[in-house]
């Protein structure tokens, strides 16, 4: 399986849409591309944070696909109908009865975002001195249980660091060091395993469902609940259809329905899958955690029949949600990531292999060799490719990763990558060759790229907000 991935001859999927509005870009945009005098400065003003950037200093915008993508013509006329009643709005009522349909899960917590619904499940679930385990960290998600008191523990595969190694389930979870988890502090000290779709933080990799059942059956034997961050399932989902046997002829519905029957509950920012720009929601079986949920949005979102959500993004949600099952849609999604990894791939630049469902990463370890990972080398190469091209990606690495809540030291990841994150139904494939391109030039100028230092430091999810300087002259000799 693993060379069959690396050997297969690329086809591009057309997408199964055609365009009929587009966003014209602002003539600041357009001179940004042309002009890396501007850039240099840009970028300098915002500390070399790719995330301070303003948006009409940017020519292509792959800092995220989170509330990023392209609303279809359905989802936009469905935003005309929207229902703003405070109470008992019907599209409450339609976002709950597609999140039954697809996910199928009994009740439906909205929020404005994934991270409340984050935030709910860990206040509501953890008690301090607990362990949640997870198959690699995602930054929120993390937080959130550190805030709760609990200690994050990653059990993982050994592959899911290896940016090299063509492991078609780099997802997985690590059933031994699960078992020894539970070993070591019981069950009791367990509240619930936290399983992402498509990791993030490894590269967009996914989980196996022969993993998952077996993850299932060890919870199960010790009444521990698998609660899902179902973010960008349907893209697990993809990758399951496409390299697990005995799932080639199951439809992404099918199997993502199949994913969530494995696990008590998920969290799910619906500015990813569901294809919409705001919106999220807590879904679960369990009806005590329902209620308390349903009790504790009124407090921090909004009523229970919104959560932080109007009447008419509840509507291009519920929509979203069926149309981000199609088969079609996944597929041409998915390929157009993999299409940009391809060629960069042919061309030898580093990157995480298998390429990820919804981004691809540079390796930005193996980018920049000459620079060691206390001077940022991902933050670098973030800011170097804005420099060179107006492209925006952003740092996934020793930044993000952060400090030890207790030691108060910098926790240092394995991997250090740049993701460029495609928005859904945004871009074409010009721009990833215009993207290719930009990136081989500057792989080609790489011994010019200088380290970081930081200048300010956020105490929580600094990634967002820090500020940095070079550690020579400037960022490009």
């Amino acid at each position: 399986m693993n060379e069959n991935m690396k050997e297969r001859e690329f086809q591009i999927i057309p997408p199964p849409y055609r365009i009929k509005v587009v966003e014209l870009l602002s003539s600041e945009q357009i001179d940004i591309a042309d002009n890396r005098e501007r850039r240099e400065k840009a970028i300098k003003q915002a500390g070399y944070n790719t995330f301070l950037l303003k948006e009409n200093q940017v020519y292509i915008d792959f800092l995220t696909d989170s509330g990023t993508n392209a609303m279809s013509d359905n989802q936009w006329a469905g935003m005309m109908l929207g229902d703003e009643a405070y109470a008992g709005s019907k599209n409450f009522y339609h976002l709950e009865k597609a999140m039954r349909d697809v996910y199928g899960y009994r009740y439906l917590v909205p929020t404005h975002q994934g991270r409340a619904a984050e935030h709910m499940m860990s206040e509501l679930l953890i008690q301090p001195g607990d362990f949640v385990p997870n198959n690699m960290y995602f930054t929120t998600r993390r937080v959130h249980q550190e805030l709760a008191g609990a200690t994050w523990v990653d059990v993982s595969i050994d592959e899911a660091h290896e940016p090299e190694t063509w492991h078609p389930f780099k997802g997985n979870v690590d059933i031994t060091k699960l078992d020894a988890l539970i070993r070591e502090v019981g069950a009791g000290k367990i509240p619930y395993m936290s399983l992402e779709a498509n990791v993030n933080m490894a590269g967009g990799q996914p989980f196996s469902m022969e993993n998952l059942r077996a993850l299932k059956a060890l919870c199960d034997r010790h009444r521990i609940p698998i609660m899902l961050d179902g973010t960008r399932l349907v893209e697990n989902a993809y990758c399951i259809q496409q390299r697990e046997d005995g799932y080639q002829n199951r439809s992404v519905r099918q199997i993502a329905r199949e994913i969530c029957s494995c696990t008590g509950g998920v969290t799910v920012s619906g500015k990813k899958d569901t294809l919409v720009n705001i919106g999220g929601f807590l879904a679960c079986n369990d009806k005590k955690l329902f209620l308390e949920a349903r009790a504790m949005v009124v407090v921090y979102e909004g009523l229970h029949t919104y959560g932080g959500m109007s009447g008419r993004d509840m509507e291009a949600m519920a929509r979203g949600i069926y149309e981000m099952v199609q088969d079609r849609h996944v597929a041409a999604r998915v390929n157009q990531v993999e299409y940009l990894g391809h060629q960069l791939i042919q061309a030898g630049v580093p990157v995480v292999v298998p390429i990820g469902g919804h981004a691809v990463f540079l390796d930005a370890s193996r980018f920049l060799p000459h620079i060691p990972q206390e001077q940022y080398p991902a933050q670098a190469l973030s800011a170097a490719l804005y420099v060179e091209s107006g492209i925006r990606g952003m740092e996934r690495g020793l930044v993000s990763s952060g400090r030890d809540p207790i030691t108060g030291q910098e926790r240092k990841p394995k991997l250090e990558l740049v993701r460029l994150a495609i928005p859904r139904r945004g871009y074409t494939h010009t721009d990833m060759d215009f993207v290719a391109q930009a990136i081989v030039r500057l792989y080609r100028a790489r011994d010019k790229i200088s380290g970081l230092q930081m200048g300010y430091e956020p105490k929580r999810l600094r990634f967002f907000q820090a500020r940095f300087k070079p550690v020579g002259a400037k960022l490009m000799g």
